[in-house]
C-alpha cells in the first residue's frame, strides 16, 4: 500500500513486470494466419449470449464470447469446421474456408423439449471449460432459477445462489448474502455495471432483481478477474436483457402478494430494442383490509433500450427503479430504495480489439419519519462511475483486457428535518463525505501449452478522501481509548479540529493487487486449478446488527480508517463424467482480510458524526472445502452442495489500551458456519408437468448469549459471555414446487402456466433470533425464540405473449 504519510511502498511490482515479459516474449510464429469474429444471438429474440462457446473442430483453438456476445478467434489458413455451442441451447456448425478475416454472425436457437431434437455438440467446449483458468465462479442459468421452489412465489437470483457451495443467507427474512465467510459489504454488486448497494425488499423477503429482466448472473467467488475492484469478497454481475429486437413480447406473473410485467420489442427490427419491466406489490392493501395498522409494499422498475447505429458501433441506455414503504401504526414510516442508469457505448475497432465505455450513475437512500415527533431522518450515498474497458484477442493462445475507471462517492450520512413547525426537534446534518477512488487494470488469458493454461493480472487502485468538512483531533491520536477503572472503551479526548476545504484532500491510499490463476488439464474429462488473488475495498458498511437494514451507513477510508487488504488462496479439482452428464468440482480456499473494523461494546452508530470513536481495527481470515455434485443432463437435474468451512475476526486494543474484543483472541463472526449442505433439484416428467425441491441444512449463526445475570441498586442486570461464543439452533428445511404448463401448442403465442410452490414443507419454526428476559408475571429467566416463517404456500399464474 502507498500511504501519503507514512511513504510505505511493498513490492508486489514483480507482478507488472512478469505481465510484460510474458506479453513481450510471445512467439507469435511466421505461418499465416486469419481472423474470424462476429456476434452470438438468440434466435427467436435477438439477445446477445454471453458464454457461448466458439471452436474449431479438429484443433484446440476457439474463443467464448463476451458479455456482448462478441467472440474472435484466430487461426492459420485452412479449411475448418466452426461449431457453436451454449448451455441450453441448440448447437450450430458452418463449415468455412479461411484465407481471409472473415465476419460471421451467429443466431442459435433454445433446445426443444421434444425427445426426437438432434442436438448438435461438440467435444471442444467441454474441454474448453475445464481447461480455463477460471474458478470459484458461479454462472447459473435464468430457466434453471425459475425451476427453484422460492417463498410467496416470487422467483429470486439472490436465494438461488444461496443453494450453492461458499455462499450462505445471514437469516431467514433478511436481505444480502455472505461468501466464503465474508461480511455483505463486502460482496459488490453489479446491475449492468451500477452498483446496487441494498438487495431487498420488504427486508430480505424479495430481492431487487426481477427474474423478467434478468439475462444472466455470474458470482466471483475468489478469482475475480482485474477488471473488477473495490470488493475483497466477491463479486455478482447481474445483466438485463436486451429486449426482443424481432417481435413485441410480454411476458408477467400474478401472484398472492406481487404481480410483474415486462414488454418488449423492436425499436427498428434488428437494429435497436427496447424492455420495459416492472413489478409491485399488494401485500398493504391485503394488510389494510384485515385491519392492520402496519403496511409494507415495494414497487421497482427495469428500463433499457438499445440501438446499432451500424456494425462496429452500438449504444445502450439501462435504468432501474426501486422503492420501498414501510407504515408502522402512528409511530413511524419508513421508505428506502436503489436507482441507477448506465449509458454504455461498445465499439469494434476491428475484428481482434472490442470497447465498452460507460457512464454509470447509482444512488442508494432512505428516510425514517417519526409521526408523534414530527421530523424525518434522511441519508443516501450516490457515486458517479466513468469507465473504459477494452478486449485485445492477439490469437489462439493470448488475449488482452485492460482498462481505467474512476469512481466518484457522494456520502449523507445523515439529516434530520422537522416535518411541522410545532416540532420539538431541531434541525441536525451529520458532515457529508466525499471520496474519489480511480483504477487501472490489465489481465491475460494465455494458453501455455495444450494443457496448461494461465490467467493473470494487475490492478492498481488509488482512493482520496476528499475535503469539505471538519476532521476530529484527539489527544495522543486515539479516537478511542480504554478505561481500566471501569473495564469497558470509550471516545477519545477531542483537542479539536481540522477543516479541510474542498479543493484539499485528507488523505490518499493505494494498492497495487494482483491476479494470477492456473489450470491444467489432466486428462479429457478432468483438471486442476490453482489461484491467487489481492483485493482492497475502501468503502465500509457501519453496522452492529445480525443483518443488513434500511438505515445502516456507508463511510470512506479516510484517517482514521484504514481500508480492507485481502489474500485469497485456491486450489480445485474439476471433473465431467459422461461427456458433460454429470460434473464435479472440489474447491479450497483460505482468505485473509486486514483492517477489518468491528464495533466495541454499547457501539451508537445512528447519528453519529465520529465514527471512529466507535470501532476498533483488526483481521479476520476465513479457510473451508467446497464440493458441487451436478447432474447436468435427463429429465431429472440439480445439484448437491456442501461447504465446511470456519469464519473468524481478531481484534486487540492495540493503541488503544486494553486486551480488545474477547480478550484479543480470535472470535466466531456472524458469518460462520460449520456446515452448509444445498439440494436442488428439477424432474420434468413430461412437457406439461416438471417439479422442484430444496433441502437446505446450516449450522446455526453465532451470537452472544448472557451466562449469568447480578443486582445493582435492586435491578437485575445481565453478563455476557464472550462474543459470538454460541449458537443459534441448526437451521433446515425443505422446499417443492409444481409447474403445470396446460397448452404447449407452439403455434399459440399465448402461453402460460401455474406454479404452486410450499416453502418449509414440515413447518420448522427456525430461530431468526432468540431473546433473553424475565417472565412478568413468575419473575422467572426466559428465553424466547423469534422465527420468521412456518410453512407458506403460494400459487402465481406466469404468461407470455
Amino acid at each position: 500500500m502507498i500511504n501519503q504519510r507514512k511513504g510505505k511502498i511493498p513490492g508486489p511490482l514483480w507482478a507488472s513486470t512478469l505481465l510484460l515479459a510474458l506479453f513481450f516474449g510471445l512467439n507469435l510464429g511466421a505461418q499465416e494466419k486469419f481472423t474470424i469474429s462476429g456476434k452470438i444471438t438468440d434466435q427467436n429474440d435477438g439477445e446477445t449470449l454471453f458464454g457461448a462457446s466458439v471452436f474449431l473442430e479438429g484443433t484446440s483453438i476457439g474463443a467464448i464470447s463476451n458479455e456482448y456476445g462478441f467472440y474472435s478467434i484466430t487461426a492459420p489458413k485452412g479449411e475448418y469446421r466452426l461449431l457453436i455451442s451454449f448451455m441450453g441451447y441448440t448447437g450450430k456448425y458452418e463449415e468455412v474456408v479461411l484465407d481471409r478475416n472473415l465476419k460471421i454472425n451467429f443466431e442459435i436457437s433454445e433446445q426443444s423439449t421434444e425427445l426426437n431434437e438432434v442436438v448438435v455438440t461438440a467435444e471442444e467446449p467441454e474441454r474448453a471449460v475445464l481447461r480455463k483458468p477460471e474458478m470459484s465462479v458461479a454462472k447459473m442459468n435464468i430457466a434453471t432459477v425459475k425451476q427453484m421452489p422460492v417463498v410467496l412465489g416470487e422467483v429470486d437470483i439472490l436465494k438461488s445462489l444461496q443453494m450453492l457451495p461458499g455462499v450462505t443467507n445471514n437469516a431467514e427474512g433478511t436481505g444480502g448474502f455472505h461468501v466464503r465467510g465474508g461480511a455483505q459489504d463486502q460482496n459488490l454488486i453489479l446491475l449492468d455495471e451500477a452498483i446496487i448497494y441494498n438487495t431487498s425488499h420488504l427486508f430480505g423477503f424479495f430481492s431487487v432483481f426481477n427474474a423478467d429482466a434478468i439475462k444472466d448472473m455470474k458470482l466471483y467467488k475468489g478469482g475475480i478477474p482485474a477488471r473488477f475492484g473495490g470488493r475483497v469478497s466477491s463479486v455478482l454481475d447481474v445483466r438485463q436483457k436486451d429486449g426482443n429486437n424481432k417481435n413485441f413480447a410480454m411476458t408477467g406473473g400474478i401472484g398472492l402478494i406481487s404481480s410483474r410485467l415486462s414488454v418488449e420489442g423492436p425499436i427498428l427490427k434488428d437494429k435497436g430494442s427496447f424492455l420495459i419491466a416492472g413489478r409491485t406489490s399488494y401485500a398493504h392493501l391485503l394488510l389494510k383490509a384485515a385491519g392492520e395498522d402496519n403496511t409494507a409494499s415495494f414497487y421497482d422498475l427495469n428500463l433499457k433500450t438499445n440501438y446499432s447505429i451500424n456494425d462496429k458501433n452500438k449504444v445502450y441506455l439501462s435504468g432501474y427503479f426501486g422503492r420501498d414503504v414501510l407504515k408502522f401504526g402512528n409511530i413511524f414510516d419508513s421508505s428506502y430504495g436503489n436507482t441507477s442508469g448506465n449509458l454504455r457505448w461498445n465499439h469494434i475497432f476491428n475484428d481482434r480489439l472490442f470497447s465498452n465505455m460507460s457512464g454509470i450513475i447509482s444512488k442508494y437512500d432512505y428516510d425514517l419519519g417519526f409521526t408523534m415527533e414530527d421530523f424525518v431522518w434522511v441519508a443516501s450515498i450516490t457515486n458517479y462511475n466513468l469507465k473504459y474497458d477494452l478486449k485485445y484477442y492477439f490469437n489462439d493462445r493470448f488475449k488482452l483486457d485492460f482498462g481505467a475507471s474512476g469512481l466518484l462517492y457522494d456520502f449523507d450520512p445523515g439529516q434530520i428535518r422537522p416535518t411541522s413547525d410545532t416540532s420539538s426537534i431541531n434541525r441536525l446534518a451529520l458532515d457529508k463525505k466525499r471520496a474519489f477512488e480511480a483504477g487501472v487494470y490489465i489481465n491475460a488469458e494465455h494458453r501455455l501449452t495444450d494443457k496448461l493454461s494461465a490467467q493473470y493480472g494487475l490492478r492498481y487502485s488509488n482512493f482520496s478522501r476528499l475535503g469539505g468538512q471538519p476532521i476530529s483531533n484527539y489527544g495522543n491520536d486515539l479516537p478511542v481509548v480504554y478505561n481500566a477503572d471501569l473495564g469497558i472503551y470509550e471516545s477519545g479526548t477531542a483537542i479539536g479540529e481540522t477543516d479541510y476545504g474542498k479543493g484539499e484532500t485528507i488523505k490518499t491510499f493505494g494498492n497495487f493487487e494482483p491476479r494470477v490463476a492456473l489450470a491444467y488439464q489432466l486428462n479429457d474429462a478432468s483438471s486442476v486449478k490453482a489461484g491467487f488473488s489481492r483485493f482492497a475495498q475502501y468503502v465500509h458498511l457501519l453496522s452492529n446488527t445480525a443483518a443488513v437494514t434500511p438505515v445502516d451507513v456507508w463511510t470512506p477510508s479516510g484517517e482514521y480508517i484504514e481500508p480492507q487488504l485481502s489474500n485469497q488462496y485456491a486450489l480445485g479439482y474439476f471433473r465431467n463424467f459422461d461427456g458433460q452428464a454429470y460434473s464435479m468440482e472440489i474447491e479450497t480456499y483460505y482468505k485473509t482480510v486486514d483492517n477489518r473494523i468491528d464495533y466495541i461494546d454499547g457501539s451508537d452508530l445512528i447519528g453519529q458524526n465520529t465514527i471512529e470513536t466507535e470501532i476498533l481495527n483488526g483481521e479476520s481470515r476465513a479457510y473451508g472445502l467446497e464440493v458441487l455434485l451436478r447432474k447436468n443432463e435427463g429429465r431429472l437435474t440439480g445439484w448437491l452442495a456442501y461447504t465446511l468451512s470456519k469464519s473468524e475476526q481478531r481484534t486487540p486494543g492495540g493503541r488503544a489500551g486494553g486486551s480488545g474484543i474477547n480478550n484479543g483472541e480470535w472470535y466466531h463472526t456472524p458469518y460462520d458456519r460449520t456446515h452448509d449442505i444445498s439440494l436442488a433439484g428439477a424432474y420434468q416428467l413430461n412437457e406439461k408437468l416438471s417439479f422442484g425441491a430444496n433441502l437446505v441444512f446450516q449450522t446455526g449463526r453465532p451470537v452472544t448469549y448472557p451466562n449469568g445475570q447480578y443486582m445493582y441498586e435492586g435491578i437485575s442486570v445481565a453478563s455476557y459471555a464472550p462474543r459470538n461464543s454460541d449458537r443459534l439452533p441448526a437451521y433446515h428445511r425443505l422446499d417443492l414446487s409444481l409447474n403445470y404448463k396446460p397448452n404447449r401448442r407452439p403455434e399459440n403465442r399465448w402461453k402460460g402456466e401455474w406454479v404452486l410452490g410450499i416453502y418449509n414443507v414440515y413447518n420448522r419454526k427456525n430461530a431468526a433470533s432468540i431473546s433473553f428476559g424475565q417472565n412478568r408475571e413468575t419473575g422467572a429467566n426466559e428465553a424466547t425464540r423469534t422465527a420468521i416463517f412456518g410453512i407458506v404456500p403460494s400459487i402465481t399464474y406466469n404468461f407470455k405473449f
